[in-house]
């Protein structure tokens, strides 16, 4: 009788998780996070990383909801911070105040300049020059766990992808804990940068983002901007779907649970769901993958069964 191997996405291999969101702009955006952290806090993410906007522009709203992840949850919440817009004081007088707070892992990054994403970079003259300096300036404060950025396509300012893996090496040298990547779509492309990171004596871990795409025209925007590639098959599961909500978020969850499975299987343990502030498809994927709530998970009316018409 042939053997059929066992699958580790098929048999309880032990897999953690993090959540990304993003600082509310409204009352309704506010009311949306709050109702998917609290649906997620019950999966027992590692942690949730907070992002902050383009040089600083949320860098009040980010500290608020931070703030508040550490008074009203259990989560570990992990407070991006940017090199833009300050000096290395007001740069260390933040992490200072976050650790004061008890916030204890900071997602350190470069930033993108003001002007947004394509135009010139320009390091602050009395701040940090580098995403390695900022590293290395938050672990000389002390106590703080520090992720940063992976680009498994390349940063879209990167000559190439070698010059890329190279100022990751810059990072992990400066004392980076863990690489998050970029989100992509085939699962080949990461499989082959974390060759490649290996080659050039990379060890920390590299986590894959994940994003589930609740809205495929959004998502491929954001793609193009990040220079991740948006193959030609994923494009035609959602083709014709603009105007049918509901069978366009089950393609959404099986084409998300088919790029986990697979990496599960690949031997990848850890995930970090990019969640645009939405719950639903980030559960339901969890939910796939073995990972089960702590406690019962509220469903409130944004998540529940859409009526029949």
């Amino acid at each position: 009788m042939l053997a059929i191997p066992v699958r580790p996405s098929r048999s309880g291999a032990p897999v953690q998780v993090s959540f990304e969101f993003f600082p509310p702009k409204t009352e309704e955006m506010e009311k949306t996070l709050w109702e998917a952290i609290a649906r997620l806090e019950p999966i027992g993410p590692s942690f949730v990383s907070v992002t902050y906007g383009a040089g600083g522009t949320t860098r009040e709203r980010t500290h608020a909801t931070v703030a508040r992840l550490v008074r009203e949850t259990s989560l570990k919440p992990a407070a991006h911070l940017t090199c833009v817009g300050a000096s290395c004081a007001d740069i260390d007088a933040v992490v200072r105040d976050y650790a004061g707070a008890g916030v204890r892992h900071i997602v350190a990054l470069r930033g993108d300049p003001p002007a947004g994403v394509g135009a010139a970079y320009e390091a602050t003259t009395s701040g940090y020059q580098s995403t390695a300096d900022l590293v290395a300036g938050i672990k000389a404060i002390g106590g703080i766990e520090v992720s940063v950025a992976a680009y498994p396509e390349k940063h879209p300012e990167s000559p190439n992808l070698l010059h890329d893996v190279e100022l990751l090496k810059r990072k992990v040298d400066a004392g980076a804990d863990r690489a998050i990547t970029q989100f992509f779509f085939d699962n080949s492309v990461y499989l082959r940068f974390l060759d490649v990171a290996a080659a050039a004596g990379i060890a920390i871990p590299i986590v894959p983002g994940i994003v589930p795409v609740q809205n495929f025209k959004q998502t491929a925007g954001f793609a193009k901007r990040a220079g991740a590639t948006v193959p030609v098959w994923l494009a035609e599961r959602f083709d014709g779907l603009d105007n049918d909500p509901v069978t366009r978020r089950l393609v959404a969850a099986a084409v998300c649970a088919e790029q986990v499975v697979d990496l599960i299987d690949r031997g990848v343990r850890e995930f970090h769901f990019y969640t645009m502030n939405r719950a639903d498809l980030v559960f339901a994927i969890c939910h796939l993958i073995g990972l089960r709530a702590q406690t019962p998970a509220p469903v409130g009316p944004a998540l529940a069964e859409p009526a029949l018409r």
